[in-house]
């Protein structure tokens, strides 16, 4: 593959007229090589229902292509105007309590809204019409499922989901079999009797919500599959979407399929305050770099739903404005992170945005230039990244020797049950990753069909709800549980018991889950926290409690942990996995971490103190790149 290039997200009906040149000709002299336009500007495009103004869109298509900068343009979809809420004023999502989510932001549609659909897929392709052999890329919408609005408990929805179970289950008493209705007196006669898993008196029934669940996901990818079914009729260009941090309300897999490009908006800062499990200390010690896994364990998920091509679309380049607090990052981790980027094969790393916006919701949120035109921070580390790209011999991408199992529905069904308030399925995935990052290893995210599975040595699957043919007929070692295919696909628990694997004698007789403060000890150094498992098993033990209870057991090509652990017990049980299977690993020093490309060894340094790692120093937020001769 060529090697990387840089970009910018720009809003140039934010500014006059007089500056676009000049903008585009900084941009080249910055060396970047990609602008994304026209993903928030419907109301200055169509003011009006039928009435367009493309006159100012094609003039700054104009400038930036004369500069030979290359153009991501989206869909504005993500921010209808007015006029279309005042043509569907049933088209807002509603929340879990009812209340509808109003105009005077953005992301105020819901997805099962056919009226809406149908004016997305209006706008869609008169952008396509216009500009699909004029630019070089494109966008869908803005960050799907942002804030919390994947879920939706309107009308559309209802209307919507009774036609997705009709479907699905085609007879009442079949749906009545697969949700248990029996149970409370639930049954129904008639698919109109459902109602929306919301306002119950207590909890509604998982197999319910777990539909929902389904269904809302499904809305997502039909919504996305409109857009990109037009623009590929006028286009051949690359199609991409822009995925959040830790959004996980829809199956990112399942709208990736339909794309040529998954990128994701990266966010270090504001991600460890608002969406982090870690305690305070951690955060304090972090604040100006971000958490050293969480950035990577997604350039490793997007780099799975792209298939190998993935962007980063947005890069936070200075403080944001969205989360609690606000910290300017530490002196050189803008280039950290874009270089952490590029070692996991990011294509494209575009930085948000080219200008601080004076106005509106966003104007504390830092660009790469400030309100004044005078360069931000970010500036000369962007200089520095592009010489250092430009002098670097092409980055070819490997195969690890290790695979991550990361499934959307497994987090949507621990939502549902989670049986403890501190089990939480993204955690126990990020957990693990995190602590196979912490000896130095690649790791790859795969869904759990991938198929290619058996390519690697080790497979780790934690709290998978169901298991499938891909995974059972695995020739990798196979790291399974807590919680492993203990559902069946109808929220139901399976008899035989799980976790029901074919040469794994193990056999879970009841769970318990456990405290904060009253996690249970192993012999050995560490702990079982969280979640706890009661077995019987015909399998050698390699680890168990201080009280004698099997946690850890191994049989065939298959390890299985009855529990959750800490990550001193994590580490330990992971160094002798991957001895076991003669995959080199090395101990990063505390922030530190690394990636190996064909070519190239990427080391890089999170922490706020020097570090050395084989006699390599690193100054805190220092990247270094060694050559393999």
């Amino acid at each position: 593959m060529t090697n990387p290039k840089l970009g910018t997200c720009y809003y140039p009906e934010h500014w006059p007229r007089e500056m676009w040149e000049k903008d585009a000709l900084r941009m080249v002299e910055l060396g970047l090589s990609w602008v994304r336009i026209g993903e928030f500007c419907w109301s200055r495009i169509e003011p009006q229902e039928g009435s367009f103004d493309f006159e100012w869109l094609d003039a700054v298509v104009e400038v930036l292509r004369r500069h030979n900068l290359d153009i991501i343009m989206g869909t504005p979809t993500a921010t209808p105007p007015r006029w279309v809420l005042d043509k569907y004023p049933d088209m807002l999502a509603v929340d879990k309590m009812g209340n509808e989510r109003k105009f005077g932001s953005r992301r105020h549609y819901c997805f099962s809204h056919l009226g809406y659909r149908k004016e997305a897929a209006r706008i869609t392709r008169e952008i396509a019409n216009r500009y699909g052999s004029t630019v070089q890329a494109w966008q869908t919408d803005n960050e799907y499922g942002c804030h919390d609005t994947t879920l939706s408990y309107s009308m559309a929805a209802l209307i919507g989901f009774r036609d997705w179970l009709a479907q699905k289950y085609q007879s009442p008493n079949a749906l009545n079999k697969a949700w248990g209705n029996v149970f409370w007196s639930m049954e129904i006669n008639e698919f109109s009797d459902i109602e929306l898993p919301n306002l119950t008196v207590t909890e509604a029934n998982p197999s319910h919500v777990m539909d929902f669940r389904r269904y809302s996901s499904d809305q997502v990818v039909a919504f996305n599959s409109i857009q990109v079914n037009i623009l590929r009729e006028f286009t051949s260009k690359p199609l991409i979407h822009n995925y959040m941090g830790r959004i996980t309300a829809f199956d990112h897999y399942d709208v990736g399929a339909d794309l040529d490009i998954a990128s994701w908006d990266s966010y270090p800062l504001g991600f460890l305050e608002m969406v982090s499990d870690a305690d305070e200390s951690f955060k304090a010690k972090y604040a100006y770099q971000g958490d050293p896994d969480f950035q990577s364990f997604h350039h490793d998920l997007y780099r799975a739903v792209g298939r190998d091509r993935w962007w980063v679309m947005e890069q936070q380049p200075g403080p944001v404005n969205w989360a609690s607090y606000n910290p300017a990052p530490l002196k050189g981790m803008v280039r950290l992170w874009s270089w952490e980027a590029i070692a996991h094969g990011a294509e494209t790393v575009c930085y948000f945005r080219w200008r601080q916006a004076p106005f509106a919701q966003e104007q504390m949120h830092a660009g790469l230039l400030r309100v004044d035109d005078e360069p931000a921070p970010a500036w000369e580390e962007i200089v520095e990244l592009n010489d250092e790209i430009n002098a670097l011999t092409t980055i070819e991408q490997v195969t690890s020797d290790v695979a991550l199992i990361f499934d959307y529905p497994s987090q949507w069904a621990w939502e549902i049950q989670p049986q403890a308030l501190n089990f939480d399925y993204f955690h126990e995935v990020f957990d693990t990753y995190s602590c196979l990052k912490k000896l130095g290893i690649n790791v790859d995210i795969c869904s759990s069909d991938d198929k290619k599975l058996n390519d690697y040595k080790i497979v780790f699957a934690p709290s998978l709800f169901l298991t499938n043919n891909t995974i059972e007929n695995c020739s990798a070692h196979l790291v399974l549980g807590p919680r492993f295919n203990s559902k069946t696909k109808d929220f139901q628990i399976p008899n035989p018991l799980p976790p029901n694997v074919s040469g794994l004698n193990v056999v879970v007789e009841r769970v318990e889950t456990i405290r904060q403060n009253m996690s249970r000890r192993l012999k050995k150094p560490g702990s079982v926290v969280r979640w706890i498992e009661d077995i019987s098993h015909d399998a050698s033990v390699i680890e168990e409690t201080e009280c004698g209870d099997p946690i850890v057991l191994q049989q065939n090509n298959k390890t299985y942990l009855a529990g959750c652990l800490d990550q001193e017990a994590k580490k330990r049980l992971f160094k002798k996995l991957l001895k076991d299977q003669n995959i080199k690993y090395l101990e990063m020093p505390d922030g530190v971490r690394q990636r190996l490309t064909k070519n190239h060894r990427f080391i890089w340094n999170y922490s706020n103190e020097n570090q050395n790692i084989d006699g390599i120093s690193l100054c805190p937020a220092d990247v270094k790149i060694i050559e393999k001769r």
